[in-house]
């Protein structure tokens, strides 16, 4: 295939690169190293189970998502909008009560901080809605904890319900994250669904490279080297195109690019599955663990929001646990005995499907963490780089990200044809 733009990877930026510059006349061609299109965002399937790589979801809100993604078709399923949460030996449910007005009683009488916590969430719900996310991101900038202990929020609040929801979020149990970056994720969850493909995440990328034409996709392709625009496969191909996207994670990127590795430390999780004959729990929820001690930050049932993700008569259970240090057969035993209390004998039934190890499912989000939308793509005159890492770890970013490298790859080949190369700023969506 003759192409106009190599893109190096089938992530979720690469793919919305290369639908971007389809949408103006130019031919992409990606090139994959792996097996499948998605990176992080894949599902595998074992033993009639359907296997997320790691515990992520979809926030419908999402801009990026909204225009790029067609949610029939995902067949969303949604979880409830809060969570339950375990305190007090007991659990708990927290609700969105201005999506579930109704549990407003239920929540005023939750042991899960003070009253006047739920007034100070007020607050904060109204300070994460207002403005755009430019403005939200030239907020003046501090840690999310402290934020929250500056807004008010009483350390019982903070340490059971922000800690354990939002360090499920950003894999930071201390919450050590940028206050923007809180935000934002505040705000998703204030303004959409949390949901899951009914047939699992993998089906998000699948769906952006059906839209592309399956010559447009070479899969098991390693780049071994970038030189101006010709890729060197380690097949020893060669490729040719008129400029190049590099869409890979940030150490492949840095290496691809010739720099020593100088990103934010990855942030790291392992995530247990497990089969039962019937889950724990019913209806569509997350479970926390607001204990303030422990190894497990939340659990949750795939299976009971849809019924792709486990074989008739099974159920899948989550398990998600911090760091990826441990090994994970002693880990196993650590987070059984901490599920005995909360689950009775029926733990000791459960059949380990797989466990994840993520060292680097996310980059850490240290302040100061500007906007996403004005990190710079261009690495070279005709090479250019895209993905969340170098901006904010979402789907969100990493779509806008890549439709923001075909906006920009576009405009500086159409400026070469003419003849009048430009450094114009173009819209970023």
């Amino acid at each position: 295939m003759n192409a106009d733009v190599i893109i190096i990877g089938a992530g979720l930026s690469g793919l919305a690169c290369a639908l971007s510059l389809r949408e103006r006349g130019l031919e992409p061609l990606i090139v994959e190293a792996a097996d499948g299109v998605g990176g992080r965002v894949r599902t595998d399937q074992r033993e009639g189970f359907q296997l997320d790589r790691g515990f992520q979801v979809l926030q419908t809100w999402y801009p990026q998502a909204r225009e790029l993604l067609d949610y029939d078709r995902l067949d969303l399923r949604a979880f409830y909008p809060g969570a339950l949460v375990r305190t007090q030996g007991r659990l708990h449910r927290v609700s969105d009560v201005w999506r579930k007005p109704t549990r407003l009683p239920e929540m005023l009488l939750s042991p899960i901080g003070t009253l006047s916590d739920k007034l100070t969430l007020l607050g904060l719900r109204r300070r994460c809605l207002r403005g755009d996310l430019e403005a939200l991101y030239g907020r003046p900038e501090s840690t999310a904890i402290e934020r929250l202990r500056a807004l008010g929020f009483s350390t019982r609040m903070i340490e059971s319900f922000f800690k354990p929801f939002f360090s499920g979020v950003f894999f930071e149990p201390d919450l050590d994250v940028s206050s923007r970056t809180f935000e934002f994720v505040f705000r998703a969850f204030a303004l959409g669904d949390t949901a899951l493909p009914a047939r699992g995440m993998g089906e998000i990328p699948a769906q952006l490279a059906a839209r592309l034409p399956s010559h447009a996709i070479r899969l098991g392709a390693k780049v071994e080297r970038v030189a101006q625009t010709h890729v060197h496969l380690q097949s020893g191909e060669r490729l040719k195109a008129r400029a190049v996207v590099i869409a890979t994670e940030a150490k492949e990127t840095a290496r691809l690019l010739h720099q020593p590795f100088s990103g934010p430390p990855g942030r790291g999780t392992t995530c247990f599955y497990f089969g039962a004959h019937h889950a724990p729990i019913q209806g569509p929820y997350l479970v926390l663990n607001g204990e303030g001690r422990g190894r497990i930050n939340s659990m949750l049932f795939p299976s009971n929001l849809s019924e792709y993700y486990a074989p008739p008569g099974r159920s899948l259970i989550t398990v998600n646990v911090h760091g990826t240090d441990d090994n994970p057969d002693a880990l196993e035993t650590r987070i059984r005995s901490e599920l005995y209390p909360w689950m009775g004998e029926q733990v000791r039934d459960w059949r380990r499907i797989a466990v994840y190890r993520l060292p680097t499912a996310l980059t850490a989000q240290h302040p100061p963490v500007p906007y996403p939308g004005a990190q710079a793509l261009r690495r070279t005159q005709w090479v250019w780089s895209c993905g969340e890492y170098q901006s904010a770890p979402s789907i969100q970013w990493a779509l806008h990200s890549g439709r923001r490298a075909g906006v920009e790859v576009a405009a500086a080949l159409e400026d070469a044809a003419v003849g009048h190369p430009s450094d114009r700023k173009h819209p970023t969506h």
